[in-house]
């Protein structure tokens, strides 16, 4: 239903409520473009259908949660909860700006926060993630949906990447992880080394526990568990879009360990099945979760159910009885004991509430000074920033507020009411499409005191590309309505409209890319080329994604 409110914003969640008491910001939501819950017992594969890549997930007690990489975006490292594995509520996220702070207050590309791993210990949930320009940080809280600590810089060092922690029956802690090459100069070996018994410190020197190089390139992201007297090492190998699911078992953390390929694609059309995380339920099933990248959306999540036989994990099917699974499209729910509703992340934002929906990011850690909270009159207020002199492209800029596809096929639009600083011209507002080429449609104030609505594109930005502007209309009207419409593929046709009823399409079709290492992803945004003492700012009314 349209609101008679009209204006302002909401603030960068730093504090949450408890999962057991979620706050109204988390209530469940449920996608219009993608449900994974069939509604008669079964599911359909990707339980996400949404760039959460690298996903790591635990049990404790009858609920899951789940977090997954997020490299320069910020708040970073999603927190997701669920009952049933299936459908999943995006509750928070454990690091609210990404350190060195400084360092992050610049766009950086594919950098930042790589593969973490979640676990629970005596009452603590531990974050161990990974930023491969400076090293392996811990983060650590009691409530997965309130504030987490400061990230703890437990191991410095180029090139560290993918930490697992691990808990022995003994008391002792170890740490699993593994190399990027290009940080390290070497890659597809894993290691192990041993922690302090606060898990904050190493005791000594890694071993390297696999080398790779021979039967499984590019291995990383290693999972460490402990069955039946085995240490596991659940590991991807081959590559993010072409690889297989390895397990490494062996009597002793050190090794030596035996090798089994426990899933590949088989005959499916689910490439590279692989990285993600063994979970249980209450009643003894095993599950598995994992990516599958799909280049423009990302790496989206799928869940595979799997089973023991003579301890080693098989994980989906099994047709021809080998010990090696393929993925499963649709599959029955996990038995957890009772059937719970349809939910998935967040993705349309009304803006009536005090804070931004947690599918909102910033490129870079954001100022207080970008955006302003007033649930009363239930808007989103952007403030013009000035770009910095570094700022080539929309690419550079950190005042982009994004949010991941939510499908290959969506439509989002946008009301919003324009109101640039009248002494200045050269103020910009707008939707976009950011991935390695982008395109947007932008106002552009002017000194006359009417708006230029301009539509952009910028290839190849990541390579260095030019921005080129084709100007659609000279406008009287501040209030407007932008819409992009996403079909397979990746092809996104933008609109505009003055009354939100009649759109007038922009003639050429642009094709979204996907980020580095991310996929594409589409918002707002508030900017301006020069510096001054007061700005303009833009209300967004609402947010909405529908199906096409």
């Amino acid at each position: 239903m349209m609101k008679k409110g009209f204006f302002l914003l909401v603030c960068l969640p730093l504090l949450q409520g408890k999962a057991q008491d979620l706050p109204k910001k988390t209530e469940p939501s449920v996608s219009k473009v993608w449900v994974s819950d069939l509604g008669n017992g079964n599911y359909k594969n990707p339980v996400i259908n949404a760039d959460y890549s690298d996903p790591d997930a635990i049990r404790v007690g009858a609920d899951f949660y789940m977090t997954a990489s997020s490299f320069d975006a910020v708040p970073g490292l999603p927190i997701l909860h669920s009952r049933d594995l299936v459908n999943w509520t995006l509750i928070n996220h454990a690091l609210p700006l990404q350190v060195p702070v400084e360092h992050f207050s610049k766009t950086r590309p594919g950098k930042g926060v790589w593969a973490p791993a979640i676990r629970y210990h005596k009452g603590t949930f531990y974050i161990y993630y990974p930023d491969p320009d400076f090293g392996i940080y811990m983060i650590k809280t009691q409530d997965p949906a309130s504030s987490w600590s400061k990230p703890l810089m437990v191991q410095e060092g180029k090139g560290l990447i993918d930490p697992c922690p691990f808990w022995d029956e003994d008391g002792r802690v170890y740490l699993a992880y593994a190399f990027a090459g290009s940080r390290a100069g070497l890659k597809s070996i894993l290691a192990i080394e041993e922690l302090e018994a606060s898990g904050e410190k190493p005791l000594g020197q890694g071993r390297i526990v696999y080398d790779g190089h021979e039967l499984d390139p590019t291995i990383e992201g290693p999972k460490l568990y402990k069955r039946n007297g085995y240490y596991y090492l659940f590991a991807p190998a081959g590559g993010v879009s072409t690889g297989w699911q390895l397990v490494l078992r062996s009597k002793n953390i050190y090794g030596p360990y035996e090798r089994k390929v426990v899933m590949d694609q088989g005959k499916t059309n689910i490439n590279g099945p692989h990285q993600g995380a063994w979970v249980d339920t209450e009643k003894g099933e095993d599950w598995f979760l994992h990516f599958q990248d799909k280049g423009m959306l990302g790496r989206v999540v799928h869940l595979q159910p799997m089973k023991w036989i003579r301890d080693w994990p098989v994980i989906g099917s099994d047709p021809d009885g080998d010990g090696k699974g393929e993925p499963v499209m649709t599959f029955r729910k996990p038995a957890v004991g009772r059937t719970y509703p349809p939910a998935s992340p967040a993705e349309s934002d009304e803006f009536n509430r005090a804070e931004l929906g947690l599918q909102w990011q910033w490129q870079a850690n954001p100022k207080e000074t970008w955006f302003f909270a007033d649930q009363n009159k239930g808007k989103l207020r952007l403030y013009t920033v000035a770009l910095a002199d570094s700022s080539v492209t929309y690419r550079d800029v950190p005042n982009l507020l994004l949010q991941k596809f939510p499908s290959q096929e969506f439509t989002a639009t946008s009301r919003l009411n324009f109101c640039p600083d009248s002494k200045q011209s050269a103020e910009k507002t707008g939707l976009i499409i950011m991935g390695r080429s982008y395109a947007g449609l932008v106002l552009k104030s002017r000194k006359d005191g009417r708006l230029e609505l301009n539509y952009v594109q910028c290839q190849k930005a990541a390579k260095g590309g030019r921005e080129k502007e084709q100007l659609l209309e000279v406008l009287e009207k501040t209030e407007i309505w932008f819409r992009v419409k996403v079909s397979e593929g990746g092809s996104c046709v933008f609109s505009y409209s003055s009354n939100g009823k009649d759109f007038k399409t922009v003639a050429a079709a642009f094709s979204a890319q996907q980020g580095e290492w991310i996929g594409a992803k589409l918002g707002l945004f508030a900017t301006k080329s020069f510096v001054s003492n007061d700005s303009g700012y833009t209300d967004f009314d609402w947010f909405r994604i529908e199906k096409n």
